[in-house]
């Protein structure tokens, strides 16, 4: 029996420790759920904080350009800014376009230099081809080249004067 007592002894601690580990439990988890709950209000307190930062920083205006010209200025680009591009934009497209009208012009001068080249040979090749048929023509109108070839045609009534010619003197 007394075994049966310390049984029923134990379940009855048992019973009694268990709502107060429940509890403990339950408590544990109120205290973190609540320590959640102030970290998560805590971060939207800091989001809200940097939105309000950043729209306060962030402006739809360009910043002003700064009266100083400086080497610095130029190389970074600031003198750049969207207010001087939007007031210069015609300059800028008026240069474009002139670049364009430059590289085309240019192309169209060298792709004409490059035609003359071409026409230039040309007329040398025939100026030599002319040459040529002029030196074979004067070659073969040779007096000795004529007499050679009447002989060849015995046919020919053609032949050589044995007399010299006569001048003829017509007073006027």
């Amino acid at each position: 029996m007394a075994k049966k007592d310390d049984n029923i002894e134990l379940e009855i601690q048992e019973t009694i420790q268990e709502p107060v580990a429940v509890e403990k439990t339950a408590a544990k988890e109120s205290d973190e759920e609540n320590r959640l709950k102030e970290e998560t209000a805590e971060m939207k307190e800091q989001a809200k904080k940097t939105i309000q930062l950043i729209k306060e920083k962030a402006s739809e205006e360009d910043p002003k350009l700064t009266p100083a010209l400086t080497l610095r200025t130029i190389l970074g680009g600031d003198f750049l800014t969207a207010d001087m591009v939007r007031r210069q934009i015609w300059l800028f497209i008026l240069m474009v376009v002139f670049c364009l009208a430059y590289v085309a012009i240019r192309y169209q001068c060298q792709q004409d230099l490059l035609a003359i080249d071409k026409l230039e040979k040309e007329l040398l090749d025939a100026k030599y081809k002319a040459l040529t048929s002029s030196s074979t023509l004067t070659e073969k109108c040779r007096e000795s080249h004529v007499l050679d070839a009447l002989k060849q045609n015995k046919d020919s009534l053609l032949h050589v004067a044995d007399q010299p010619p006569y001048i003829i003197n017509i007073p006027e």
